[in-house]
């Protein structure tokens, strides 16, 4: 029989060093649990902070921080699997949840993985260059940089929808799949293959964003802010 103390959710703080670095690559894999990633507002000499949950049975995630030349890569992996059963069609949602905070002064490679709960990615006023991220059956909302030069996004889901926030200075071509649901394109990027819109003046613009959005079972939503 289990205890209600081995479903007892923890939580630590992030605090990784930026140690001088301008680039970085940060994989991130949040067991089950919710993730949201935005920018380091505070000015601290940080590569990353925020707090980690994770259930005591499973222990804290792992996380690991190499440096090399400027380049940092930063790795933080969570425990997997809810403690309790779930039917494939009920409420998306993560047993623990992730709040992590990006220094905005490094270019970023952004990969972000949760084995089923939501993923809310707000990269406003971030240096990134490439972002991959999936879940397994929850909710995808990415909100782009507005002064992206050359941006590749692939956001993916088993089973929510992938919601997409594109500025209106970006121009963008999106690539939308969705298996049951629909696809949902603001009416500023037009039409130009069976799953592809892309704005008029996309290979000419300054700001570019490529994007991948696909949900097995939800919709897949293009907006501008």
């Amino acid at each position: 029989m289990k205890t209600q103390k081995s479903k007892q959710v923890l939580s630590e703080p992030l605090a990784e060093p930026l140690n001088g670095a301008t680039a970085a690559r940060v994989e991130i894999r949040a067991g089950d649990g919710n993730l949201a990633i935005d920018r380091l507002a505070g000015g601290e000499p940080l590569l990353a902070s925020g707090s980690l949950q994770y259930l005591e049975k499973q222990g804290p995630p792992a996380r690991s921080l190499e440096l090399s030349g400027g380049q940092a890569h930063l790795t933080l992996q969570g425990g997997g699997g809810q403690p309790w059963f779930r039917l494939p069609w009920a409420a998306c949602n993560g047993a623990t949840e992730w709040q992590i905070h990006l220094n905005p002064t490094v270019s970023l490679e952004l990969n972000a993985h949760s084995d089923g709960g939501n993923l809310r990615l707000d990269l406003a006023g971030m240096d990134v260059t490439r972002v991959s991220a999936d879940t397994g059956g929850g909710n995808m909302d990415v909100v782009l940089p507005g002064q992206a030069a050359r941006l590749h996004v692939t956001a993916k889901t088993g089973a929510g929808n992938v919601t997409a926030h594109i500025p209106g200075g970006v121009a963008a071509r999106i690539h939308a799949v969705t298996g049951l649901g629909k696809a949902i394109i603001d009416p500023r990027f037009s039409q130009t293959g069976k799953d592809t819109y892309a704005s008029p003046d996309f290979d000419r613009a300054d700001h570019q964003a490529e994007l991948t959005l696909s949900s097995g079972a939800g919709n897949v939503i293009v907006d501008t802010l």
